[in-house]
């Protein structure tokens, strides 16, 4: 188990191997489709956005949120599916200098190769359990695009303390989810065998 404080270097993440257990404390950025679609894009100079994504762990999650007087609190918090991003992920990494992405099910070819060529790492949160998720979210920071994109697709920075997931993605390219696969191959040919 390791506990990770954003914003991240290079150094806090070339050691860590597959499988590995991961807490992250500090500020993560929420971004699914429109937001990552909006970045590679646009690339927003950072001057110009509330929040300095350099070092960043971007979380594919789209959030529901309570909004309050002067503020929000965060009532369900998963992970998406982080292949619905993978068309834009690899230009955000180069051009924001991300250092993790929390999601699930993991990401192409493209995005791997650039996760290696910026030391990127991915790390693969609890589906299934939102509301646990959001219950380690201290504080909402703020949001950016609210109104553009919607409370859901908006861009969100939080506050985090302890946020588990597991590596899947190494710095390396190496991969949990194609191990997997290929140890599963391997199994349903020697059960079709049998």
């Amino acid at each position: 188990m390791v506990r990770l404080n954003t914003p991240l270097n290079t150094e806090d993440i070339l050691s860590l191997k597959l499988g590995e257990m991961v807490f992250i404390n500090g500020i993560i950025f929420t971004g699914r489709y429109k937001v990552h679609r909006y970045l590679a894009n646009e690339k927003p100079p950072i001057s110009s956005m509330p929040f300095d994504l350099q070092g960043g762990v971007i979380y594919h999650c789209g959030p529901l949120l309570k909004k309050h007087d002067d503020n929000y609190s965060v009532l369900s918090a998963g992970p998406s599916t982080s292949s619905r991003v993978d068309l834009y992920q690899p230009e955000v990494i180069r051009t924001y200098n991300i250092k993790a992405i929390i999601g699930k099910g993991g990401m192409g070819i493209n995005t791997i190769k650039a996760m290696q060529e910026c030391k990127c790492i991915y790390l693969n949160t609890i589906s299934g359990s939102a509301v646990y998720l959001a219950n380690r979210i201290k504080k909402v920071i703020g949001g950016y695009k609210i109104d553009e994109f919607s409370d859901i697709e908006a861009m969100w920075a939080f506050e985090v303390e302890d946020f588990p997931a597991v590596l899947t993605i190494d710095t390396q390219g190496n991969t949990l989810h194609k191990n997997i696969k290929n140890l599963s191959s391997v199994n349903i040919i020697n059960l079709i065998q049998r």
